[in-house]
């Protein structure tokens, strides 16, 4: 039987990230990488989110991939994943709420494997997704820990390659945070191999292009080093699609977009093209 919800979680209404309380600012929204809002910081715990009307919604993206959205949005809003496979299931990038329709549609793939966010901003309701999924295991790169507003026995680390299940396997390639992964699932695509990427490598509105930042609502950049490193370990991996943290992607040659935009990035920040400015 699924559990009701935990009464003494606390979300926080800009990133949708899960507390232990109510009070103060939240860490995570006071990094230069995410912000508070002018308003103020505010706070809503996932009864009163219910009470609001928020319901999760569960979509197939393709076969053993279902998107996994919250409406209204709550937090950033992001666009979390359920893979699926012979083993068991890998909730990527929870939402920041869930009801007991998306944990029952949840479990209906069967067991969670774990479950695991790209960074920090994605860490949603980890915990909570967690009790009522039967303790699954949330996987935290460990240069995250720091971020961490909740923690709790089910909490495990790793870092660098992790791979959860065969044929799916978590990489730390950093940027955004030092702990920024990606989810490589190389039966995705019919075969041709998905990468989820959230904002670690994040999809453009052209469907043809990524980019690359520290911060994206401050409109930071990473350095070329950094925005090469990411890239060059990304081609170490088998994918012709890409999906990001709002269901945006790259298909097909997601593999190459990835390499063809870092050089673009890389060229501009470099300054190769001051004389068009």
């Amino acid at each position: 039987m699924t559990p009701p919800v935990d009464p003494t979680v606390w979300i926080c209404a800009t990133c949708g990230v899960e507390h232990v309380d109510g009070q103060g600012v939240c860490p995570i929204c006071a990094d230069e990488r995410q912000y508070v809002p002018a308003s103020g910081q505010r706070w809503a715990t996932l009864a009163q989110l219910a009470a609001d009307g928020h319901r999760t919604r569960l979509r197939e993206s393709e076969p053993g991939l279902q998107q996994l959205t919250v409406e209204p949005a709550v937090g950033i809003g992001q666009t979390a994943f359920l893979v699926t496979s012979d083993a068991g299931s890998v909730l990527w990038d929870p939402p920041g709420f869930l009801d007991d329709a998306a944990v029952e549609r949840v479990r209906s793939g069967g067991k969670v494997l774990a479950i695991t966010a790209s960074h920090p901003h994605m860490f949603g309701a980890q915990l909570e997704w967690s009790r009522r999924l039967d303790d699954a295991p949330v996987l935290v790169c460990e240069p995250n820990l720091q971020w961490l507003s909740r923690t709790g026995a089910a909490v495990a680390t790793w870092s660098g390659r992790h791979e959860i299940v065969s044929g799916l396997t978590l990489h730390q390639l950093g940027g955004h945070f030092r702990g920024s992964a990606v989810l490589h699932w190389p039966a995705g695509a019919e075969g041709r191999g998905v990468l989820l990427t959230s904002d670690t490598i994040h999809g453009n509105p052209d469907r043809a292009t990524v980019t690359f930042l520290r911060s994206y609502p401050n409109r930071i950049p990473l350095s070329p080093e950094v925005v090469q490193r990411i890239a060059t370990a990304a081609e170490q991996l088998s994918f012709d699609r890409l999906y990001d943290n709002f269901g945006r992607g790259v298909d097909p040659d997601a593999r190459a977009a990835v390499r063809r935009s870092a050089e673009r990035y890389i060229a501009w920040v470099r300054g190769d093209h001051d004389d068009l400015t």
